[in-house]
């Protein structure tokens, strides 16, 4: 298990890899599932928590797999066994997504029990790559043990913390928080020291182009929750009779919002500025969580929208738009804000296109309105915005 060359040209998904992605589908589908019932009922503090904290636990295994598949990746039998045991890790977590929300909505202690385990299953496979990297590899092997002890240590506080059952709400909280900030920071700990030199990178091999798209397929993944959303939510209103005008309406709102965030999402184009300036990659890559979060619960919206057809929300029609809208306004100030991490500037541009989408949301009293936010984005990319894009990229070099 040899590092690969980070400038190899053509470099893409393998088939491996989009299989490991297919567990992404079921975690992402129970999570909006239950972030949707939990806001159709109107107990929003739940939704928050247990979305926030579920998601970031198998956004996690999927970036960690991913950034040292891009590096390592040498697609032999032990390779594929312990990709294998990855989505193992990843369907126990998501099998274990409901008690998170069921034991927050309870006012009990969180039960992370199920999604601990998965967690550990994840992390010994992990732990398990980087340790033959690290035997195998010469060149890496200093980062590679940094990576394999730092993950072991902190995959030891999670199971302690499982264990001890903590009951202090406050006490378990302020853990969570610490242990999470503890496993992003494990990036700046086993690289440190590493520069570029002569175009080679003397971290982790791993190749911009490759990132840039296992990315952005994770971004159509997400999107197909948006899709998924739509179809609950016109299945609700058929289900009552025939196909009406509100119908209609939600299928134009649905595949719009999908199709406008998708426009908006591949204008900027990330890899060449990723292996220009790889040690831009920490914001970056981390910061596409909340994207994806957002991405996920736009379609978790469209969900609750299904529930208020059926009668069974507690938030009304505003809350109903709302739980679309929100995830809709932080997808698109997230994405301006990983431009700007990206290309180390902040355009003028991006500043007028927020203010116009945040002003297209807060008219937003109907979904097809809020889908139009995503296009003001869009549009202002197509028309002028592209020219600001060349202008950044001759900047960079």
């Amino acid at each position: 298990m040899r590092g690969r060359d980070p400038l190899e040209r053509h470099r893409s998904a393998t088939p491996l890899e989009l299989l490991f992605d297919l567990t992404l589908v079921v975690a992402f589908a129970q999570a909006g599932d239950q972030l949707a019932h939990a806001v159709a009922e109107g107990h929003i503090a739940t939704a928050l928590w247990g979305f926030a904290f579920v998601v970031l636990s198998f956004c996690w295994g999927w970036i960690n797999f991913t950034w040292f598949s891009s590096a390592f990746d040498t697609d032999d039998w032990p390779q594929r066994l312990l990709t294998m045991m990855q989505m193992v890790g990843i369907i126990v977590v998501a099998l274990g997504i409901p008690a998170v929300f069921e034991s927050l909505d309870a006012g009990e202690p969180i039960d992370y029990s199920v999604v601990a385990a998965g967690y550990v299953v994840m992390r010994a496979s992990l732990i398990a790559m980087w340790l033959r990297a690290a035997i195998q590899d010469p060149a890496n092997r200093r980062v590679a043990f940094r990576y394999a002890g730092y993950n072991a240590v902190i995959q030891t506080a999670w199971v302690v913390v499982a264990i001890a059952s903590i009951d202090v709400m406050p006490l378990l909280a302020t853990l969570i928080v610490l242990l999470w900030a503890a496993e992003l920071g494990g990036h700046v700990f086993a690289t440190r020291g590493a520069t570029t030199v002569d175009g080679v990178w003397s971290g982790t091999p791993w190749n911009a182009h490759h990132i840039a798209e296992r990315y952005g397929l994770l971004v159509l993944i997400t999107l197909g929750e948006v899709i998924l959303g739509t179809i609950a939510a016109v299945s609700a209103i058929v289900s009552h009779g025939e196909w009406t005008s509100e119908a209609v309406l939600i299928v134009v709102a649905g595949v719009g919002l999908s199709f406008g965030l998708w426009w908006t999402y591949f204008v900027v184009p990330a890899a060449p500025v990723l292996a220009r300036h790889r040690n831009r990659s920490w914001g970056w890559g981390y910061g596409h969580i909340l994207m994806f979060a957002a991405l996920a619960a736009v379609g978790a919206g469209l969900h609750v929208a299904a529930y208020a057809v059926e009668g069974e929300t507690q938030i009304g029609t505003v809350g109903v738009v709302l739980s679309v809208a929100v995830p809709v306004l932080i997808f698109c100030f997230t994405y301006f804000v990983l431009y700007a991490v990206l290309f180390r500037s902040v355009d003028s541009l991006h500043v007028l296109l927020a203010a116009a989408m945040v002003a297209v949301l807060s008219l937003g009293w109907c979904l097809i309105v809020v889908m139009a936010s995503p296009f003001v984005v869009a549009v202002g990319y197509e028309t002028s915005g592209y020219r600001h894009i060349e202008i950044d990229l001759r900047r960079e070099g």
